[in-house]
């Protein structure tokens, strides 16, 4: 008896652990790998950085690594619930703002299905990952997860494989 409650006890708190570490908390930008999917006060940026192998890639202004979904459809976002949890959209606050090495022509919003602008690029849906957390991360990087691959982009908006 005493084992199976200390069990019960160890998994209500991983439970709760895990729990925490998948809430929504967010500094209140909306922008970020950590930021939940309320909508932001300011407008997104979209800069370029280079990431190694990968060459130079898009990121946001504080150097966070953006990702497309090959599942998405043009100008569409098909990551909803969980996958949005686990993928953030980076979501704006009208026009996004042009970065370095980004091409004006190429930047644009699109709604999500909730109503929220989300920035694309060359008309993919960009999207944070959650578990990139500092600046510079690459850990998407051609992950299958939710029905398709995740990767990087480069400046010209499209996807950068290994």
């Amino acid at each position: 008896m005493k084992r199976t409650t200390t069990m019960a006890t160890c998994a209500a708190a991983l439970l709760t652990a895990v729990l925490t570490g998948c809430s929504d908390s967010t500094s209140g930008e909306g922008h970020g790998p950590t930021a939940s999917t309320a909508s932001p006060a300011t407008p997104a940026t979209v800069d370029t950085k280079s990431a190694g192998k990968l060459g130079s890639i898009l990121v946001d202004d504080k150097g966070n690594t953006l990702y497309l979904f090959l599942a998405d459809t043009e100008n569409k976002s098909n990551c909803t619930g969980s996958c949005a949890k686990a993928w953030p959209p980076l979501l704006t606050k009208g026009a996004a703002k042009v970065g370095k090495g980004v091409d004006k022509k190429l930047l644009d919003v699109t709604k999500r299905s909730g109503g929220d602008e989300q920035v694309t690029y060359n008309g993919h849906p960009l999207y944070y990952y959650i578990n990139d957390k500092k600046p510079g991360q690459t850990n998407g990087q051609g992950l299958n997860q939710f029905g398709a691959e995740w990767y990087v982009l480069n400046a010209k908006g499209n996807k950068v494989e290994s």
